[in-house]
């Protein structure tokens, strides 16, 4: 277990299932480095971008422009001509990379047998159902999200799980283990969150969309064992690796289906109690994304609820610098859409959608604490590395149900 809570834990930490890869010592010892080094590019490296931008760049900018930046764009054209900052931004592109390279490198050494693994754990299960005529949309196929080759999509032979494998193997050392050792850090908070908001509540359907790996859903079903639960993506090679890793780990009421969620035509209206999203939005389009919302409000039941988990939305009252820090990933990081996302009225397009802003909500959940690998937080100390991962929640109720009992039947 880990000792202290400012720092990563051991790679060796992550709970295995039964798809998970297995890690040579030689490749922990690289998932532990670059934990640490992400750590220390972030928390200690990181204060040094606004001690520059205050220093050097914010007057430079007010001495030839007669002003200060009107918006992030300009604070980060300023900022990329700093030394610091251009070198602050080289050592975190590079981790990505090398965390990219890492858990590539592991996956394909013993991708045959993972392979095998899930088509077992798969095999004449009528709750996965791949359908190669759906395409991946232009906006996913144009780019490798998060520097990974191949995206979520990616493939190095036919009907193997290499994009699902590799992007579960590397989430513990990217995030320092604050989503936990099965990284569901999200989807456990969720659990805990309904339980609290709408005590007794058993949805009958549930809808997930953007799945990935399934790690965000998986507490749910298990939360809610006779739930009927929908999770969909359009990328095949993650969805063989979610199935098998959620029957591995005895959740066997998910439907996984490759479908594009701009249409979800299979479904009727008012089909599903819930409908959510998890760090997805910021991967869609513009266009994309309120085509989305607005399907997941028709298929949603009267009283039903909607929540989409995200980053912080760009306000007025958000500082611009902290704006352009959070503005990174989409100019280096792979995150085309991140930054538009951000500044979206996610509420307007709920309430064109027909979810009204008087049934909307917004709350902050924090990923729930591994104590197996943060024991602090089992202790009654103060809050540690383990609550590093935390979002801002879009959430809204459908109008319809005349009350909670209405809505929960």
């Amino acid at each position: 277990m880990n000792k202290r809570d400012d720092i990563p834990p051991d790679y060796r930490e992550v709970k295995r299932h039964g798809v998970f890869p297995q890690v040579a010592h030689d490749e922990a010892a690289r998932f532990n480095f670059l934990a640490n080094l992400n750590r220390h590019v972030a928390g200690v490296l990181g204060p040094g971008n606004k001690a520059a931008y205050e220093a050097r760049v914010l007057p430079a900018f007010v001495k030839a422009e007669g002003r200060e930046p009107k918006d992030r764009f300009e604070i980060r054209h300023a900022m990329n001509r700093d030394p610091y900052h251009r070198f602050w931004s080289a050592m975190k592109r590079n981790s990505m990379e090398m965390r990219q390279q890492a858990g590539r490198t592991m996956v394909l050494r013993q991708l045959d047998d993972l392979s095998a693994r899930a088509a077992a754990l798969n095999a004449g299960c009528e709750t996965l159902e791949l359908h190669p005529e759906v395409e991946v949309p232009r906006y996913q196929a144009a780019v490798d999200i998060h520097c990974m080759p191949g995206s979520y999509h990616g493939e190095a032979m036919p009907g193997d799980v290499l994009a699902g494998a590799n992007y579960d193997c590397g989430i513990f050392a990217t995030t320092g283990g604050a989503l936990g050792g099965l990284t569901d850090g999200g989807g456990q908070a969720l659990v805990k969150w309904i339980q609290e908001a709408r005590p007794g509540w058993v949805p009958r359907r549930i809808l997930d969309i953007g799945c990935t790996v399934g790690h965000n859903i998986v507490p749910l079903a298990l939360a809610f064992p006779e739930t009927e639960i929908w999770a969909i993506d359009t990328a095949a090679a993650s969805l063989r690796y979610a199935h098998a890793r959620a029957r591995s780990l005895g959740a066997t009421n998910i439907h996984f289906v490759q479908m594009n969620a701009e249409d979800l035509s299979r479904f009727p209206d008012g089909h599903f109690d819930w409908v959510q999203t998890t760090m997805f939005l910021h991967e869609l389009s513009g266009k994309a994304l309120p085509r989305i919302i607005a399907e997941g409000a028709r298929v949603l039941a009267p009283g039903g609820l909607m929540l989409h988990l995200e980053q912080p939305a760009y306000t007025d009252k958000m500082p611009l610098f902290e704006q352009f820090m959070r503005d990174w990933d989409a100019f280096n990081n792979n995150e085309p859409f991140w930054s538009a996302m951000h500044s979206l009225d996610i509420p307007a397009i709920m309430d064109k959608a027909g979810l009204p802003r008087g049934n909307q909500f917004s709350i902050r959940v924090a990923a729930e604490v591994d104590r197996d690998i943060f024991p602090a937080a089992a202790s009654g100390a103060e809050e540690d590395y383990g609550r590093a991962a935390a979002w801002d929640a879009y959430g809204v109720w459908k109008p319809g149900a005349d009350s909670l009992k209405e809505a929960a039947e």
